[in-house]
């Protein structure tokens, strides 16, 4: 069986939730010394050596970037290579590039699997072009897509509304993230404060992060957060504005596992401001250390943490909690971590995908 995965910048794996699904897709077919022929569409631009493999997959490059608006022919242009290289099942992770699913179907038998991602169109960095393209491209890919997979029970229960179908439910790992030897520190020449509360996402409107800093501020309770504040101009401006609190400790992100290690398993509690999207793999990566956590309350997070976080849904709300310190009991740590020992650990979830695959191959046949 031939199967080609497209739709992420490539593997290893640097950082997003599908370069870690995919990364974890190939270490385990590697280590279970699987049988399939496993291809990954890579950006040349990202990877300019261009390795032909990757431990037991072979990588194909595209000189095109894999995000922006040229994810659009990035993904085209990949899916074509996979059609031409006969794969068997195209596993497409992400709907920017479902422009060229109808092609794909009417050109071959290969049997086409998307990863819808979370509901793309809804977040508020979108302008009104781009969202009424992303809610097109979504319905494509429920159109012309042989199976689609949502991460999240609330995705999942979306589609069926909206579009009558039955997605795969499969969520994300997140054990890598302890599995890595944690560093003497998190960051060179700088102490953080004692029984910080940590937060770690992309700098963005929907991820809560100007309510999250105005809690804080306002509970004078120690904060660890971690971004990519120097991304767009809503991040800069919101380092300008809350930098000058003492109790707040704006780091830019940490790439290395070692000291992310670190930072994560020396905070008290963890804050997660998400409200879009699916099964976000930070949640998923913290629920493994253990830690009380204050997750913003919608669906998905409630899915992803059976209702065993606290959960708030304004600054005022958040502040009420911290002043309370209602997250701080250790037995919900304790529960989330069991959960994610049980839901999300890549060797389950690399297994159903493989399944997956072997299934859709054999409705092919």
């Amino acid at each position: 069986m031939k199967i080609s995965i497209v739709g992420t910048v490539g593997v290893p794996g640097r950082y997003g939730g599908f370069e870690t699904l995919v990364e974890n897709l190939v270490r385990f077919h590697h280590r279970e010394g699987r049988p399939e022929e496993l291809t990954v569409y890579c950006s040349r631009l990202e990877y300019p050596e261009a390795p032909p493999t990757y431990l037991s997959a072979r990588l194909r490059y595209v000189r095109l970037n894999a995000n922006g608006p040229q994810s659009i022919p990035y993904d085209a242009v990949s899916l074509a290579h996979a059609v031409r290289d006969r794969a068997d099942v195209i596993l497409l992770l992400g709907v920017s590039g479902t422009v060229a699913l109808p092609f794909v179907r009417a050109a071959s038998g290969t049997r086409i699997i998307t990863n819808v991602d979370g509901l793309e169109w809804k977040r508020e960095k979108w302008g009104p072009r781009a969202r009424s393209f992303l809610r097109w491209s979504e319905k494509l890919a429920v159109r012309y897509s042989h199976h689609v997979i949502a991460d999240n029970q609330g995705i999942a229960d979306y589609l069926r509304t909206a579009y009558g179908t039955t997605a795969e439910l499969i969520e994300y790992g997140g054990d890598h993230a302890v599995e890595a030897e944690p560093a003497p520190t998190a960051v060179d020449g700088l102490s953080l404060p004692p029984g910080y509360m940590l937060a770690l996402c992309r700098i963005e409107p929907e991820n809560n992060v100007a309510m999250i800093l105005e809690a804080f501020a306002a509970s004078g309770q120690p904060l660890v957060f971690v971004g990519n504040w120097d991304k767009s101009e809503y991040g800069r401006a919101l380092r300008a504005r809350w930098s000058g609190h003492s109790n707040l400790v704006l780091l830019d992100p940490i790439y290395d596992e070692g000291r992310l290690r670190r930072v994560r398993m020396d905070a008290t509690a963890y804050v997660h401001g998400h409200s879009a999207r699916g099964t976000n793999p930070a949640l998923v990566e913290m629920m493994h250390f253990g830690l009380p956590t204050y997750a913003f309350d919608c669906d998905y997070n409630r899915y992803t943490t059976e209702d065993q976080a606290t959960y708030f849904s304004t600054a005022d709300d958040l502040g009420t909690l911290l002043r309370a310190k209602a997250a701080s009991n250790g037995e919900a740590g304790t529960r989330l971590r069991e959960i994610a020992q049980r839901r999300y650990a890549w060797a389950r979830i690399s297994r159903t995908y493989f399944d997956l695959f072997a299934r859709a191959a054999s409705a092919r046949a």
